[in-house]
């Protein structure tokens, strides 16, 4: 009896205390309240019509050169293995590694005893044989004294005749001689046969050498300045490449892999036949090398400029939207909205792109493109920052506001739980 009376006495308070209360969910707030979804609904189109902020570039109307990437191998002009033309041992060595000679310098001297002797042996017997040939001539002579005083008779006077000629004829092989060892004499002295550096030097003195070309070069000599760059060209860039060597405009850019050095050449050559395996032809630019950066056998990265585009518009290739139906743009317009325009991409190189499709002078979307749809509101970065310094002044206002409400929301909960309480004793 006493549990019955408990309970009567606690629901007859809880009439008298003005009912219960309960809790409704956040989700059924707007369709039990008209109010409430109409407000929701606001934020949503207010959220629509808030303008995207964008940075954007003007499209430039301008020369542009068409210019070719490729990577290139330098290569020197002119590389000579130096040899010796006779066998022989070295006698003195007139020059360094890594020393740069000219054309006609002495780079090496060979033993040239024996030759020396050879020429001696020469000279001596032209010398006799031109006593000989003198003596023949005087016989001559005096022959034909006494045929006009008739002593003799005409055959002693061809006989003396063809003496004279077969000693001249003996004459001349003794002076072929004589230069045979002359030039076999110079082979001991060996000079450049052009200017460049000198690399590494195999012999030294006492070192025999031999006329082989299969030995091993006594020294090479490499040409520095000018110096060139080969680099495979692709087969659909052979007629851009022949008509930039025709035109005076053209030239050619190389750079080191640090990025920092670059050269100015000129295309040169262009071989005669493509390579059917890789669809390539071989292509060779000349560059000054008067700082000796450039070195053969390094690796280049090249730029060919092959003919220049007249009042090309030329725009960021970050700009350029890539979709199924090709490629775009988006324009901001006089409403400061977001127009999508197809252009097409004629040429690119690095960071920028030809293309037609828009005008010159068009603000052109460069950050901020992935938020935009056709037609919606822009602003530019730079007036957002105006607009920030003004909405900053608002937020300081509000914020009273913010935190009543929020403390007006926190009292529910508040009187909730005291509630709960209340029917739990």
């Amino acid at each position: 009896m006493s549990q019955l009376k408990n309970f009567t006495i606690v629901a007859v308070i809880a009439a008298l205390a003005g009912g219960t209360y309960y809790f409704v969910a956040p989700s059924q707030i707007n369709k039990a309240d008209p109010l409430a979804a109409g407000k929701t609904s606001g934020a949503k189109s207010d959220a629509q019509s808030r303008p995207v902020s964008v940075s954007t570039i003007v499209a430039q109307k301008r020369d542009y050169p068409v210019r070719i990437a490729a990577n290139g191998v330098v290569s020197a002009l002119n590389t000579v293995d130096i040899r010796p033309q006779v066998t022989s041992t070295v006698a003195k060595v007139h020059i360094k590694e890594g020393q740069f000679v000219r054309a006609g310098d002495v780079l090496f001297t060979l033993d040239s005893r024996t030759d020396e002797v050879n020429l001696a042996k020469a000279q001596a017997q032209l010398d006799k044989d031109l006593a000989t040939l003198a003596d023949n001539q005087r016989q001559l002579a005096r022959s034909k004294e006494l045929l006009a005083k008739k002593f003799i008779a005409q055959s002693a006077l061809d006989s003396s005749q063809t003496l004279v000629d077969a000693q001249q004829a003996v004459v001349a092989s003794d002076k072929a001689a004589v230069a045979a060892a002359r030039v076999a004499l110079s082979y001991n002295r060996i000079v450049s046969p052009s200017a460049g550096r000198t690399g590494i030097i195999s012999v030294f003195p006492g070192s025999l050498v031999q006329p082989s070309a299969t030995a091993t070069a006594m020294v090479t000599i490499t040409q520095m300045n000018p110096i060139a760059v080969t680099f495979p060209l692709p087969q659909r860039n052979l007629p851009d490449a022949l008509q930039s060597m025709q035109g005076q405009d053209s030239y050619v850019t190389a750079s080191l892999p640090d990025g920092v050095s670059k050269f100015k050449g000129k295309l040169q050559f262009v071989d005669n036949v493509v390579d059917a395996a890789s669809g390539t032809v071989k292509v060779k630019a000349v560059f000054d090398n008067k700082e000796m950066k450039l070195w053969p056998g390094a690796y280049v990265n090249l730029e060919m400029s092959v003919q220049t585009l007249k009042d090309a518009v030329v725009v960021p290739q970050d700009a350029v939207v890539v979709g199924a139906r090709g490629k775009s743009v988006y324009v901001v317009n006089a409403e400061s909205k977001a127009e999508l325009k197809p252009v097409v991409v004629t040429q690119s190189f690095g960071t920028d792109a030809v293309v037609t499709g828009i005008d010159a002078g068009a603000k052109v979307v460069l950050e901020g493109k992935q938020n935009l749809r056709p037609g919606a509101l822009v602003k530019e970065r730079g007036a957002d920052a105006k607009e920030g310094d003004k909405s900053g002044k608002g937020d300081k206002s509000g914020a009273p506001a913010n935190t009543a409400n929020a403390a007006k929301a926190s009292d529910k909960p508040a009187a909730a739980s005291s509630a709960s309480a209340a029917s739990a004793s």
